[in-house]
């Protein structure tokens, strides 16, 4: 396993680019210290013909590295991460790449994720709180089931979180459920961008007016496509 690792490692590095490395957080929002600057697409070419691999997987997140961690989420198991992995891997984010890739590309696809849903959006750590929310949205956006309604709850509960990453899951969350199908979960979930629009508090406003925007730009597009 060392030697399997090590190797993804030098694929990884001699990836890399300097000029990306110093674009990662002006550019992109990723701050952190133990990164190469390998673009996604050079990240997920080296991870495609290791896909599945749970213990590859584990030893690279492990080694703390921002791009052996996206290799780790693109090349685990979904079928074999646990509740205890789901909490320990969210335990280690410190910026929204990670973050976002892991929901995105591996734990919506864990039959647990609906309950870290409630479980991450209660937490106070910017990122963990981040995580709870983006799963929300990854979990509506690939056609998952969940609580939907419980979901909006939890972010008219968070809607107030002015912290960047936070306030922008959030967002995410509420809009995704407004994209569903579902008339009864779209309604709700317009509803609830209205009540946030009229809040008194700045943040909450925000996300509720950037909602409705984003719902009113879906439907307006949806009767463009029914007229034609």
């Amino acid at each position: 396993m060392d030697e399997r690792v090590e190797a993804v490692l030098q694929s990884l590095q001699a990836a890399s680019s300097f000029s990306y490395r110093e674009r990662m957080g002006p550019k992109f929002g990723i701050h952190v210290e133990q990164a190469w600057g390998v673009p996604m697409a050079a990240i997920q070419a080296i991870a495609k013909p290791l896909r599945n691999d749970h213990e590859l997987a584990e030893a690279l997140w492990a080694t703390g590295w921002y791009e052996a961690r996206i290799a780790a989420i693109l090349i685990d198991d979904a079928a074999q991460v646990t509740r205890e992995q789901m909490d320990r891997w969210r335990a280690d984010f410190d910026n929204w790449g990670v973050t976002d890739t892991a929901c995105f590309k591996l734990f919506d696809r864990v039959p647990h994720a609906p309950a870290k849903v409630a479980e991450w959006a209660r937490l106070n750590d910017e990122f963990g709180r981040r995580a709870g929310f983006a799963l929300l949205a990854c979990l509506a956006l690939h056609g998952k089931q969940a609580d939907y309604l419980e979901g909006l709850k939890l972010i008219e509960s968070a809607a107030t979180d002015e912290r960047n990453f936070v306030k922008k899951g959030v967002n995410w969350a509420l809009r995704a459920i407004g994209g569903k199908k579902d008339p009864a979960l779209r309604t709700a979930a317009r509803e609830t961008a209205t009540r946030l629009a009229a809040s008194k508090d700045k943040t909450a406003r925000w996300n509720g007016k950037d909602a409705l925007r984003e719902f009113a730009k879906n439907d307006a597009r949806l009767k463009a496509e029914r007229e034609t």
